[in-house]
Formats: C-alpha cells, sequence, structure tokens
C-alpha cells in the first residue's frame, strides 16, 4: 500500500484537499506548488516558479496551472479546478478525481466517463522545467486532450491585472510556442514530446481568488492571461508529455528524459524517505557553484543562522557530509567577508546577526561528532579560532564582551535573535541584553575551541585565555539567569532584571556539549520546559500560563506577528530538548524520543505533503501553519532519528 496515497473521498471533499499542498523543487531555488487538486490557494503557487535574477531576487510565477480537457464525440470535460470571487469553484474538475498518490512522483488518476487518464508530474532537477506526462489508461472512442495554459509572468509577492502591457505575441517552435509577456522576462516554452495544434484565442480569466492569502489579510485576487489551447490527438495506452521551462529542448527526448528523472528519485515510502527527500529539496546551487540551503518553502531564502542550525540535521544526520562541506564552503566565505567587513559576495541573508557566529562554531561543532575532531579540525580548526577571536576582541558590532564573560547584545530595537518577528517596526519579543541562549552558546564556543586547541593547536596560549573566560562565566551564568521562584533559567536580562517568561531559549543551556550550570540545574530546567512547553508537535514559544501567549496561529498578518514567538510551537526546539534528554538520562530517553517524533508521521499527509511544517499552534490540535516544507525542522527531527538509533545500539 502506497504511503502517501489519497482516495476519491478526500480529493473531491475540497475542505480536506485544498489544505493539503504539493512541493517539488530543483536546485535552482525554482518550484512548483499546488495543492492536491492542482487549485492554486496561494500566491506563491504556481507549476512553474523560477528566480529570474536580471529582475530580482525573488522567485517568479510564469505558468500558474495548466488546465486539461478530454473531448470525446464533440463533449468537453475540463479536469481544472479555479477558486474565482464569491467562492465561486469552476470548472470544478476535481469531481473527476479518482485518486492521487505521491509515493514516487505525484500522480493524479482520473475517471470521465469511459475515460480513464493519469497525469503524472516530474520538476527536473538540474534545469528550470516542469514534466508532465499524461497516460491514457483506457477510452472506448477516439479521444483528444486540450489544454489551456494559465500564465501569470509575475513575482511571488505580487499579482498581475488585466492590462494592454501584456505581450500576446508568440512563436512557434517544435511541437509548442514560446511567448514573454512582459520584457525582462525570459521566454516561456511550451512543448510537446509529438505534433500538437495550437489554436490562437487569447483572453483574460479574471477574478481568480487565493484564499490563503485572503486568510493572511492580504489581497487575494488576479487575473491570469491565457493565449489560447493545444489539442493532441491520444490513443489507448498512449503517454503524451508536456515541458514548460525558460528553454526549449529537443522533444523527441521529452519521454525518455521523464523516464530518467524518475529513475533518480527516491520513493517516498516510509517516513524517514520522506524526510530524507525532503532535506533535499532545500538544496541550492548558483551558477557559480556555491551552495546553499534555503530556510524553506515557498517563500524564505537562505538565511545565515537557519543555515547553521538546520545544516547537520540535513546532511550529516543522514550521511551526507560532501554536502555540509559545499555549504559550509559558502558559509565561510560570507562569514569571513563580515568578520573583515567586507561587502558579502554569497547570497546569505541576515549574516549580521549577532548570534551567526556562535551558531556557526556550533554546527563545527556538530561536524566534529559526525565526523571525528582531527578531520573537523583539518577543515575548519582556524574557522574556528577565528570566530571566537572575532568575538572575544569585540568585532561584532552588537556582540560586547563583559568583564563577568558574558556576552551583551542590544535587541530593543531590533530584533537580534531567532525570535525575530516585528509588529509596527518594533520586535514583538524584544529579547535584549544578556540572552540566555547566546551566552550558553558562547560558552560552549570556549569550551571547544580551547579542547581543539589543547588537542590539536601549535599553542595552549588561546586555550587558557579561553578557559580563564569560560571560568567566570561558570561563576556568573548561574547567578545572573536563575529565577528561584520560577525553578528555571530568565530568558534574558536587561537593564529591568531578569525577564523570567517560561521560554524555550534556555533548553540550549542543558543540550550543548558543554554547560555553564550543574547537571542537577539542568535536570530542573529540562523538567520546567517538558511540563510548560513541550507538546506533540515540538516546544511552545511561550507558556501558556502567561497572560501573552497565544495558542491559535491565525488572523491578519499583525495577528500572526504577535503569535509567531507567543505561544506557536517549533519542531526544530524538539532538537536540544532530544539531545538534553539523552545527555541527562541517556538511553532510558530513547522511548521519550520515539513518541516526540512520532506525530510527525501523521503529518506527512497534511498542509505539505511529505514533509514538516515551519511551526504548529500551541493549543492542541496543533494545526500546522507556515512554510510548508522548514529546514531547521527537518533537519531537527532527522538528527532526531539519528540519536535514536545511536543510543539504541548503544544499548
Amino acid at each position: 500500500m502506497s504511503y502517501l496515497r489519497f482516495e476519491k473521498a478526500v480529493m473531491t471533499n475540497l475542505e480536506e484537499s485544498l489544505r493539503r499542498e504539493l512541493l517539488r523543487t530543483n536546485r535552482s531555488g525554482a518550484y512548483s506548488s499546488s495543492t492536491l487538486v492542482d487549485c492554486n490557494t496561494r500566491k506563491y503557487h504556481g507549476l512553474l516558479v523560477v528566480p529570474v535574477p536580471e529582475i530580482d531576487d525573488e522567485n517568479h510565477v510564469l505558468l500558474s496551472s495548466l488546465d486539461c480537457t478530454v473531448v470525446q464525440h464533440g463533449a468537453e470535460f475540463n479536469l481544472g479546478l479555479h477558486k474565482y470571487q464569491g467562492n465561486n469553484f469552476s470548472p470544478k474538475g476535481h469531481k473527476y478525481i479518482r485518486e492521487f498518490d505521491a509515493s514516487l512522483v505525484p500522480t493524479t488518476t482520473y475517471r470521465v466517463g469511459g475515460v480513464i487518464l493519469k497525469r503524472e508530474t516530474i520538476f527536473q532537477a538540474y534545469e528550470d522545467r516542469i514534466l508532465i506526462r499524461y497516460t491514457l489508461v483506457d477510452a472506448h472512442s477516439a479521444t483528444t486532450l486540450r489544454f489551456r495554459p494559465f500564465l501569470a509572468f509575475r513575482s511571488v509577492r505580487q499579482f498581475t491585472h488585466e492590462n494592454s502591457v501584456a505581450s500576446r505575441e508568440y512563436h512557434e517552435v517544435e511541437n509548442g510556442i514560446k511567448t514573454c509577456m512582459y520584457a525582462g522576462y525570459p521566454d516561456l516554452y511550451m512543448q510537446f514530446n509529438k505534433k500538437c495544434q495550437f489554436v490562437f484565442q487569447p483572453d483574460w480569466y479574471r477574478g481568480i481568488e487565493y484564499p490563503k492569502e485572503q486568510e493572511r489579510g492580504y489581497a487575494s485576487n488576479e487575473d491570469l492571461y491565457v493565449p489560447g489551447y493545444f489539442e493532441i490527438p491520444i490513443k489507448k495506452d498512449e503517454s503524451i508529455v508536456f515541458s514548460a521551462s525558460t528553454k526549449p529542448i529537443k522533444t523527441r527526448t521529452l519521454k525518455s528524459l521523464f523516464q530518467e528523472e524518475i529513475g533518480v528519485r527516491v520513493p517516498r515510502d516510509n517516513f524517514y524517505h520522506c524526510l530524507v527527500t525532503a532535506a533535499h529539496q532545500f538544496h541550492n546551487r548558483e551558477a557559480d557553484d556555491t551552495r546553499y540551503l534555503l530556510a524553506g518553502y515557498p517563500w524564505f531564502k537562505c538565511r545565515a543562522r537557519d543555515t547553521f542550525i538546520s545544516l547537520p540535521g540535513l546532511t550529516l544526520a543522514i550521511d551526507e557530509p560532501d554536502y555540509f562541506e559545499l555549504v559550509m564552503s559558502t558559509a565561510e566565505r560570507g562569514l569571513r567577508e563580515f568578520m573583515d567587513d567586507k561587502p558579502l559576495s554569497v547570497k546569505i541573508y541576515e549574516m549580521e546577526q549577532p548570534d551567526v557566529p556562535l551558531w556557526a562554531v556550533w554546527a563545527i561543532q556538530q561536524y566534529a561528532k559526525y565526523q571525528g575532531r582531527d578531520k573537523c579540525m583539518e577543515k575548519y580548526g582556524q574557522l574556528l579560532i577565528d570566530i571566537v577571536k572575532y568575538i572575544e576582541a569585540g568585532g561584532h558590532p552588537n556582540l560586547r564582551l563583559d568583564d563577568n564573560g558574558l556576552l551583551y547584545s542590544n535587541g530593543r530595537d531590533r530584533a537580534v535573535t531567532w525570535m525575530n518577528s516585528t509588529a509596527n517596526g518594533r520586535p514583538v519579543v524584544p529579547r535584549s541584553g544578556y540572552i540566555v541562549e547566546f551566552n550558553a552558546l558562547w560558552y560552549n564556543a570556549l569550551r571547544f575551541a580551547a579542547e581543539m586547541e589543547m588537542n590539536f593547536g601549535k599553542t595552549r596560549d588561546l586555550a587558557v585565555l579561553y578557559l580563564d573566560i569560560a571560568a567566570k562565566i561558570e561563576t556568573n551564568f548561574y547567578n545572573m539567569f536563575w529565577c528561584e521562584e520560577r525553578g528555571h533559567l530568565a530568558d534574558y536580562i536587561d537593564g529591568q532584571g531578569q525577564n523570567n517568561f517560561t521560554r524555550p531559549n534556555q533548553i540550549f543551556a542543558c543540550a550543548l556539549p558543554y554547560s555553564p550550570i550543574p547537571e542537577e540545574v539542568q535536570d530542573m530546567v529540562f523538567r520546567a520546559v517538558r511540563q510548560d512547553l513541550l507538546t506533540s508537535r515540538g516546544i511552545r514559544t511561550l507558556s501558556p500560563k502567561n497572560p501573552l501567549f497565544k495558542g491559535i496561529y491565525d488572523g491578519n498578518q499583525h495577528e500572526r506577528d504577535l503569535a509567531y514567538h507567543n505561544g506557536s510551537t517549533r519542531p526544530w526546539l524538539l532538537k536540544p530538548y532530544a539531545e538534553a534528554g539523552f545527555k541527562l538520562y541517556g538511553s532510558a530517553f530513547v522511548r521519550e524520543a520515539r513518541e516526540i517524533i512520532k506525530g510527525f508521521e501523521e503529518d506527512m499527509t497534511i498542509h505539505g505533503i511529505g514533509a514538516v511544517a515551519e511551526l504548529y499552534d500551541g493549543n492542541p490540535p496543533h494545526h500546522p501553519h507556515g512554510a510548508i516544507n522548514s529546514a531547521t525542522a527537518t533537519g531537527a527531527i532527522l538528527a532526531i532519528e539519528y540519536l535514536i538509533d545511536k543510543y539504541k545500539v548503544e544499548e
């Protein structure tokens, strides 16, 4: 039985099928995404969505959708589906769907009277090209397929509307046409593997509505341009392959290309394979051969903090150290350029955030754990020392090393931690001063750098210096951060004193290999997080006992910004929680760790199919929200899977 299979009852029920989204990506950052029934519900959805660097740094929807109509004896059965204003759906092609299977490639089976038509979709791995194969499984009379392309040619952050500027010009190419609506955009090539007839019948389809944007309080409708339609006769057992790309293709190769692409796909036949496939979707290779990890789909780019947090789980935990090294090579270049106060030559956002170098050290430490300390020192020893030197010398404009050994960062006016949502230009959670995870990471970085220098370095002087600073932290961290009345660590300490809200950031003081607090205190912190913040879908960002807690992530943008870090549940925080659990309780924690990730297997068939969401409601039943595939969430669960296997073997 297929792992990601949906029957007719789910597919024809729009309440069920429209909330399930599918994603296909390639290595350039281009993608194809829609709902299970191919009805776009976001402005980010589209059949062919590609970066257009000549215009800006955004992705652009070229081909929004492709409606297929089955024609027999002059009768037309349109298999497409669009939502129009007034909650009107047309042409309601979902009623012909018999099943959908995404275990290898997304496959939809339609039945129209005596016609059974199968539709399989693939996004080419190293080209900006969507491939769709239509196979006529059964038919009792002559059948023709008619295809109407819906064109957008706009940024994923905008909408297009009927206008007189859009070009209607098209040119015939081999078994298809090429067209371009606006200057500056690449041509869109739409081709088939066999000869087709194109009928030029230009029109705008007006008032198409995207309910996900409506829910978020945004503008939610647009007009899409249809230049005409293609017609192709098809026989029983015949397959027709459609290609849409920014480059032409020799159409005789389409069938073999489709089969080749299927051959390199990993079947998503279990939870682990879904996670590995999802991990590969974040891989991004630029024209200069630099490698990145995108933070999530469909809207996130490569972000520095997310890269270092997710990189070990997405690569090392699945035995792919080569890609870790490729991404780290790009990230190291960006880090060094930032530390040397030079313009960045890499496409990594938010490199200026003060905790980024601390997370970089943590990622290097993870490499040492998976690949060995000698190999780590050889590859990243100099980078490790340079980062710690940079912080210790006060090189970062928003990291101050005080005499007590702790780091101080100003986050009053601008968010400086991963809790970075803003409202009216101000941080929703203004974490400032001595921030708990900054200083836990700093202590860990000092101890790790000192040990690496002691064992592999040429001089002990740096190791002694770092251990001296670490000793100061050991003396001051507990006294500064411990909240006696709460029985856990403060979230941050500023000019107003301790902020003693129960938040998850304190878990890093327990999870990191080197902790500035004794084991009995780690145990108390761990239990506090477990009691107030742990859910079946991650760690809450704020205790439900707090009056600021918002357990449901919904409403307009402002309301969601307020809930983003004040109650929503984050899967990625389960990794430090699990690391702390294994560190404190050893193999006895295996059972709880299994329970922690068990719920996500149920989520493989909701929200993003075969993927883990960015966040969940803080209140049960913890509905998923945000990015349909999140790098930090996926990396965390893969890392927990690795830890479970490791401790099972040790046991």
